[in-house]
């Protein structure tokens, strides 16, 4: 409990802790707001003092700072007055140069001019002087040349009168010889026509084979001499080529192979062959005659500008086939052969390896072999092996039984001979009374016969 004087009778009042507290609280809060306005006053106050120093400030610098500009301004006009005189002072001065100077290259000008002038017409007289000269003299040499060149045309006109009497004479002599020439070839053309009526197709064919075999036979001891070049006779396919050439090295590759076939007709046949209507069989030739390239040497179609330009490629149709006219018989076979020479560095290649191919098949297949072999035999061995063990197994087992059954026996026997020993007169005649009888009566006679 507490005890309160009273501010304004001065009596004395007791009070619990709770009102007493709330009592101090409301003194204390009474003084917190008073001071708390108080301090809000003066911080206004202080504010307001502040803001008027501040902007009284501020107009003072920026009086200061316009008079500053003012004055710099002013300076700064002075100097562009100062300026804008001197440059006008040295513009004038520089007109006035650039007007001396002007006048100086004139006058220099208008000097040189006179100068010149003087040394063009001095030029002028002496080149005047100079072509009249020059003038005379190329006069004088053209009268000289065309008095040689009026003497050259007389003597070449005799020449050419001469030559003219020369080339007529020669003119009637090539005539002649050519009118000779042309009665000696329709005499072949009509010798050969004969002979062409006369040969059969089989005949016509078979020279053109003549032909081309004559030709490589020419020059076959030098120019192919291990090459194989017959006719293909192996009608075991059905059909054949005309001729088969083959070329190889020194180990036996191969070089090149070729089929050839030859083909002509006569000229009073009813039908006209295409060359094309060979190619599939000569293509069929070459794959059964294992031949690498394929030929057709023709006088089929004489008037086609595709065969007659040279050697024609018809590998569009079939693989390594060309067609060719008797005359590029020997260059084809060239042309493939030496092409063939190139790539045989890869086709030794290609031998050695194949070669190793085939050696490793060997191999294999002799390891299989082997391998089956063994198999075979181990399978065989090991099944004889199994069946004498069960043999083995059948006898032992007969075995144990006959030692089971001679086991057996020898116990029987034993027994047997056991029975036997225990056998005895007595055991004989026992339950047997007449027995019984009958060996006392035996025994009785032996000792009888004794005493």
């Amino acid at each position: 409990m507490n005890e309160i004087k009273c501010p304004h009778c001065g009596g004395m009042f007791t009070i619990d802790e709770a009102g007493f507290a709330a009592i101090l609280k409301q003194v204390r809060d009474a003084e917190f707001d008073k001071e708390v306005r108080r301090h809000a006053d003066l911080l206004e106050t202080e504010k307001r003092q502040a803001v008027e120093l501040a902007v009284a400030q501020a107009l003072g610098d920026a009086q200061g700072a316009a008079a500053q500009k003012e004055a710099r301004i002013a300076e700064l006009e002075a100097r562009l007055e100062a300026a804008a005189r001197e440059r006008e002072s040295e513009s004038r001065l520089a007109q006035a140069e650039r007007e001396r100077a002007l006048a100086d290259a004139a006058a220099a000008k208008d000097a040189r001019i006179a100068e010149l002038e003087q040394r063009l017409s001095a030029q002028q007289r002496a080149n005047e002087a100079e072509k009249q000269l020059a003038v005379q003299q190329a006069r004088s040499a053209l009268e000289r040349e065309r008095d040689e060149l009026a003497a050259q045309v007389k003597l070449k006109d005799a020449e050419k009168c001469q030559v003219a009497s020369a080339l007529k004479e020669q003119l009637a002599i090539e005539l002649k010889a050519k009118d000779d020439i042309i009665a000696y070839k329709e005499g072949e053309i009509e010798r050969y026509k004969d002979m062409k009526a006369r040969l059969s197709t089989k005949l016509v064919g078979e020279s053109l084979e003549q032909h081309c075999e004559v030709e490589f036979n020419k020059i076959r001891a030098t120019a192919f001499p291990r090459a194989y070049f017959e006719k293909d006779n192996d009608q075991s396919g059905g059909s054949k080529g005309d001729f088969i050439f083959r070329e190889c090295d020194e180990e036996g590759n191969e070089i090149v192979s070729i089929m050839f076939e030859m083909k002509n007709e006569s000229d009073e046949s009813a039908y006209r062959h295409k060359n094309e209507d060979f190619f599939k069989k000569l293509d069929a030739d070459r794959t059964k005659k294992g031949c690498e390239y394929a030929v057709l040497v023709t006088l089929l179609e004489p008037e086609s500008e595709l065969y007659n330009q040279g050697i024609v490629d018809v590998s569009y149709r079939f693989e390594k086939m060309y067609v060719i006219r008797p005359q590029f018989f020997i260059p084809m076979i060239s042309i493939l052969r030496n092409a063939a020479l190139n790539s045989m560095a890869y086709k030794a290649e290609l031998a050695v390896v194949r070669n190793q191919n085939i050696d490793i098949t060997n191999f294999e297949e002799s390891m299989e072999a082997f391998k089956t072999g063994f198999a075979r035999n181990y399978d065989l061995a090991s099944r004889k092996f199994q069946t004498a063990i069960d043999e083995i197994d059948k006898t032992i087992l007969h075995l144990q039984k006959t030692k089971d059954a001679l086991v057996s026996s020898e116990n029987n026997l034993r027994l047997a001979n056991n029975k036997a020993q225990d056998l005895t007169i007595k055991r004989l005649t026992r339950k047997n009374p007449t027995m019984k009888a009958a060996f006392e009566a035996l025994k009785a006679d032996q000792d009888g016969d004794e005493s």
